[in-house]
């Protein structure tokens, strides 16, 4: 009896129990194909990670003992759809079963489902053995309650999982210590080297251009740095651990052109993939506090990360799909500004912050969600559209963690499900957690005139032309007071301004 097993370029897991074994009568697919390099134009370097880390996986394998089947993007017989190239390969191996692991993706997860469902052998769908998490949990959890809070179910993890736990309560007396991780930085401490590893990457990119495949920008295809695999990516967690995992508490929300990482761990891509299982994630940066190595809140800001938000934002996503792309609370339509493509704009933020997207293929979350997301939100650009930049553009992307993230934190497109507000700012506050402002062409204090920054007339009138869907708000309580406070004459002037900007976005 042949069994046919597919294993997707995010599933890169060597411990899986499947693996444990290696079985004659067991074929494991791995598959480059233009069904998933084009659904969303992508960033050069996730798509080469992706095929890296999936050659070196499919070799791992082979040398584990394993049978593995590996059709290359370029391979003559490769049909570019999932679903076609199965339909070869069990007819090829006269396979008797098929069985695959969950995908994370709703739309995979579909396909394969419709798929089963015209096989005439045996199927079966396993767990990927990845998440602290079921898909369904956290809706399960909040049951029929009208509003979810990620502090909530973060909580309810903390104590099933007994992660910074003593006694039934958390350890030093608090569950979050949000509160103390918002610190500006100024070039001190300073940044670890960047110690991954490089890897020549040419070969594959050759393929991936020669087979016709799109994508924007730069791929370092000589000189690249993204884990190709298990021992790097725990490498990677060693050195965070190690070097600047006692600074990220401190500095998770800074930003800064002096560097683009700062103290963020680079993991997310490796977990994303399944190189690294988020429980030794967690553990690791525990135990790191256990020994005195780091303070506990940047243990716990960095552990919220991973065991509160990540698990939680899986959870909203499984509970709203498909649905949820189509949710526009806003009624946002405009396209994004060709410098989403280039980076070309006088704004020192979103210049910045754009183009360390477009070289490395990543932002950090401030930068993901209060530059770029921010300026998107405050100009009603099409928030699909910003959605489906956002999958394409960051190493880390993948529907499940980016499309609520996107769609309902940066966006607020769900008209809250997710976040409690929409997460918008003025000028200042991209001046107290960044040196971006210095030097910008545009004025951080100024709200109208020619050289006024961008940001402070647009907030306003955000909240001007959006009062009935917001004034509402708890949370916004302080905005609106301030509101009531402009005159009719500032108001006018206000918005003015930012349909100045937003009539010429294309050129700010």
């Amino acid at each position: 009896m042949t069994r046919l097993r597919l294993i997707l370029g995010d599933q890169l897991n060597p411990q899986h129990s499947w693996l444990k074994h290696p079985d004659p009568d067991v074929i494991y697919t791995l598959m480059e194909i233009r069904q998933e390099t084009d659904y969303v134009l992508h960033h050069a370097q996730k798509i080469l990670a992706i095929f890296a880390a999936m050659r070196d996986f499919a070799g791992q394998l082979t040398a584990m003992g394993h049978r593995v089947h590996y059709l290359h993007i370029g391979d003559s017989n490769n049909l570019q759809s999932l679903t076609a190239n199965l339909d070869q390969l069990i007819a090829y191996f006269q396979a008797d079963q098929f069985e695959y692991q969950l995908p994370d993706e709703w739309r995979l997860d579909q396909q394969l489902q419709d798929y089963c469902l015209t096989l005439t052998i045996q199927y079966r769908a396993c767990d990927s053995e990845h998440f602290f998490s079921s898909r369904r949990q956290a809706a399960e959890f909040f049951g029929s309650r009208s509003r979810w809070l990620m502090e909530s179910f973060y909580r309810q993890m903390r104590i099933q999982h007994q992660i910074l736990m003593e006694n039934q309560k958390p350890v030093g007396g608090r569950w979050n210590f949000d509160s103390e991780n918002r610190k500006p930085w100024s070039g001190s401490p300073s940044i670890s080297r960047d110690q991954r590893k490089s890897h020549d990457h040419s070969l594959i990119w050759q393929a991936i251009v020669d087979a016709g495949v799109n994508s924007l920008g730069d791929p370092q295809a000589e000189d690249f740095r993204w884990p190709l695999n298990r021992t790097e990516a725990l490498q990677q967690l060693e050195h965070f651990i190690v070097n600047d995992l006692q600074h990220f508490g401190d500095y998770q929300d800074a930003m800064s052109r002096q560097s683009w990482r700062l103290f963020h761990s680079l993991l997310s891509f490796a977990l994303n993939c399944k190189m690294l299982n988020p429980r030794e994630v967690v553990l690791h940066a525990e135990a790191a506090w256990r020994d005195g190595r780091v303070p506990l809140a940047a243990a716990e800001g960095f552990i919220r990360q991973i065991l509160g938000w990540r698990e939680y934002v899986r959870g909203i996503y499984w509970a709203n799909m498909p649905t949820y792309t189509e949710h526009n609370h806003f009624g946002h339509t405009r396209p994004l500004p060709k410098w989403f493509w280039d980076a070309e704009t006088k704004m020192n933020c979103l210049a910045a912050s754009i183009d360390q997207t477009l070289q490395t293929a990543y932002a950090h979350h401030i930068q993901r969600l209060m530059i770029i997301g921010n300026f998107a939100l405050l100009s009603g650009l099409d928030p699909k559209s910003v959605h489906h930049w956002y999958l394409g553009v960051y190493i880390d992307a993948f529907e499940w963690v980016e499309l609520p993230n996107t769609l309902g934190m940066s966006q607020y497109a769900d008209g809250g499900l997710l976040a409690t507000k929409p997460y918008v700012s003025s000028a200042a506050y991209i001046d107290r957690m960044s040196d971006y402002c210095k030097g910008c062409h545009y004025q951080k204090k100024l709200r109208t005139g020619e050289r006024a920054c961008p940001f402070n007339a647009l907030y306003w009138q955000f909240f001007i032309h959006h009062k009935p869907l917001l004034a509402q708000n708890h949370r916004l309580s302080m905005v609106f007071r301030q509101l009531e406070r402009f005159s009719d004459t500032e108001r006018v002037a206000i918005h003015d301004q930012a349909q100045f900007y937003l009539n010429h976005l294309d050129t700010l």
